[in-house]
């Protein structure tokens, strides 16, 4: 156990509320330090994986989720710290309003939350069309509510002209002792897109690039980008305790975990590094980085592999993980993909651990029908058919806790996270499910997934920070798998 303590730049992009525009700040900002040469780590507050692709498309290297309530404090600050170490900058994107998260009754899941456990400086981005002195009485009830977060500066968006920025900074700078650093005009042009289905493979063409570059520019036309980066410097130093693994929960405190104890004996050596194919591509993209970093702290090799490419399971494989994304956007696709098809079936049969959220769950189903109705053919493990529907169908977080001992959950054992898709699973009425999961979100508990043999499945997304027990126990079970083979 080792602590450690560094001053390192860095800001937090709060809005007002949804829609004010701190997504549109935070890739200006990101692309604006960028073009200076400053080396940019970007940040994503709460469950979110379509922002954080944004940000790994300006900065060039992969955006991070931190979330206090998913994992904890002690894990957010060690993530943090050790993520942004060797960067000139972090900038951490807000989520809803600033204070808006899990609770109406605290800072639970807020941005807010964020902010206080990284000790970062908030720039509060304020939509102020059609107010002038009103903007002031935002910001002061902002900086009101919480005394102790450091709400350092503002950015107002959607200004009409110079003259109305000059009377909205003069307002706010008289009645909250705050500077405002910067404007942006109103644009209809700058709109972020919607995050609607496909948009990451978007991204990654780089098609959203122009549009990162205007943010950019937009940006720089009134915004004070040395005042930012002097609010940014202004961050205190930042002490964190690192023990590699911290334990989650909503707990300050830190411990190492126990160590796995196996089923039963086996006789490959603990150096043995267990492969587990990991699906990536534009139907399944749907990954925390630190889900994938704890597997391989534990002693796993990751392969990743591509069904839209035509692949199957790689041959080596003593595993698979399927995580969410896009997959009705692409099941004739898969549908057609009978070596990826056939491949999942025999894993299933052999027993290989398989695990899948949501994107990954859906395939794992009889029958997927997409949103003109038309049914394909998946893989047939699961006993139940999924159906998009129009309307989301379920979102928020959650808290999963095992029905069944598993690969990865003894009964009883919980896992943090969230849920959010459009479609609905529908089981078999002969069959007696076996679920994964009994789930406790706002609306109470629910039964959710499936778990029999070496499969676990489910809509929920979770997140391995929250009980990183798990990671070393799937790591376990794929050596266990592998010496049953052999």
């Amino acid at each position: 156990m080792t602590t450690s303590t560094q001053a390192a730049p860095r800001l937090v992009i709060a809005g007002t509320s949804s829609g004010a525009g701190k997504t549109t700040v935070t890739l200006g900002l990101m692309k604006a330090l960028a073009q200076r040469g400053l080396s940019v780590q970007g940040f994503k507050c709460g469950p979110d994986y379509i922002d954080p692709t944004y940000h790994t498309a300006v900065t060039g290297r992969p955006s991070r989720n931190l979330d206090a309530w998913m994992t904890s404090p002690a894990y957010v600050r060690e993530t943090f710290q050790r993520t942004s170490a060797e960067h000139d900058i972090s900038i951490i994107e807000g989520v809803m309003g600033l204070y808006d998260g899990k609770d109406p009754l605290s800072n639970i899941g807020s941005t807010a939350e964020i902010a206080m456990v990284t000790e970062t400086p908030v720039i509060l981005v304020v939509d102020v069309s059609s107010m002038a002195r009103s903007a002031a009485a935002i910001v002061l009830g902002f900086q009101q509510l919480e005394p102790e977060l450091n709400i350092a500066g503002v950015i107002v968006n959607r200004c009409g002209s110079a003259g109305h920025y000059t009377i909205v900074k003069k307002a706010i700078e008289q009645m909250c002792s705050i500077p405002v650093v910067g404007w942006l005009k109103r644009d209809e042009d700058m709109s972020i897109p919607e995050r609607h289905l496909g948009l990451v493979p978007a991204i990654e063409r780089g098609e959203l690039e122009p549009l990162f570059q205007r943010a950019a520019d937009v940006l720089l036309e009134g915004t004070d980008l040395d005042l930012l980066l002097e609010l940014a410097s202004s961050a205190p130093p930042l002490q964190y305790t690192s023990n590699n693994i911290v334990h989650a929960g909503g707990s300050d405190d830190i411990e190492q975990l126990p160590q796995v104890t196996a089923p039963h004996k086996h006789n490959l050596t603990d150096t043995y590094q267990p492969v587990i194919a990991v699906a990536r591509d534009a139907a399944f993209n749907f990954y925390y980085p630190d889900n994938l970093e704890l597997l391989e702290a534990a002693g796993a090799r990751l392969q990743f592999f591509s069904p839209l490419a035509g692949e199957g399971i790689p041959e080596e494989a003593d595993s698979i993980y399927l995580g969410g994304g896009f997959p009705e956007e692409f099941a004739e696709v898969i549908a057609a993909n009978e070596p990826f098809l056939r491949g999942l079936r025999q894993a299933a049969q052999s027993r290989m651990p398989l695990f899948a959220e949501c994107g990954g769950y859906m395939v794992l189903a009889e029958t997927l029908t997409d949103r003109e109705g038309k049914t394909h053919t998946m893989a047939g493990i699961i006993p139940a058919q999924v159906q998009m529907q129009k309307k989301l169908a379920a979102l928020g977080y959650r808290e999963a806790s095992a029905v069944q001992d598993s690969f990865l959950l003894k009964q009883g054992e919980i896992l943090r996270g969230h849920e959010f898709h459009y479609s609905t699973i529908t089981y078999r009425e002969e069959e007696i499910i076996h679920y994964a999961y009994e789930t406790k979100g706002l609306r109470g508990l629910k039964h959710e997934g499936y778990a029999s043999g070496s499969i676990v499945a489910g809509y929920t997304h979770v997140h391995f920070g929250s009980y990183p027990e798990a990671a070393k126990r799937w790591v376990e079970h794929c050596r266990m798998y592998r010496q049953d083979q052999v």
